[in-house]
């Protein structure tokens, strides 16, 4: 099971009340610094957006392509070690708003990890030192360091031990 908290909710869906666990005015400034640095092709100013605006854990030399998305609510959830790359159009949970329950959960991504594009990590996953993800996968467990994961379900396609 992933590490995340889980928050029981009355009457209507999570997502109806997501403004009673967190601001409105915060998921209006993520969501304008998370759409500009989806569209730019500076690293080391998108790294920066990230780390200043967003309080996001970014190592030295990471590289996020073009549409990544991370968490537009708890962002500040997401940690990701040096020189990794996160594929295009990667999107990156630190929560889940459903029926009955609303879940928050950090994200942690290594040193020297590739996420290859399409890619959705879910929250409360670890993905360990140099491993790989493949292009279009769903990462709802974590991920061993050196291993080599893919698609929906995740697969271990190959481990370094």
């Amino acid at each position: 099971m992933r590490r995340t908290e889980r928050y029981p909710v009355e009457s209507s869906n999570s997502l109806w009340q997501m403004y009673k666990t967190v601001s409105f005015w915060k998921v209006v400034k993520n969501f304008i610094v998370i759409q500009t640095a989806r569209l730019t092709p500076f690293l080391p100013l998108k790294n920066w957006m990230y780390r200043t605006f967003l309080r996001m854990q970014v190592g030295e030399k990471t590289a996020f392509a073009l549409m990544m998305m991370p968490d537009v609510m708890y962002p500040e959830k997401i940690s990701i070690g040096k020189n990794s790359v996160i594929g295009y159009n990667t999107t990156i949970l630190a929560h889940e708003y459903l029926i009955t329950e609303y879940r928050l959960g950090a994200v942690e991504i290594g040193d020297h990890v590739m996420i290859g594009a399409n890619s959705t990590i879910l929250p409360g996953v670890r993905i360990g030192d140099e491993a790989v993800v493949a292009a279009g996968s769903v990462v709802h467990k974590d991920v061993e360091a050196g291993s080599v994961v893919g698609g929906n379900p995740l697969q271990i396609l190959h481990t370094s031990r």
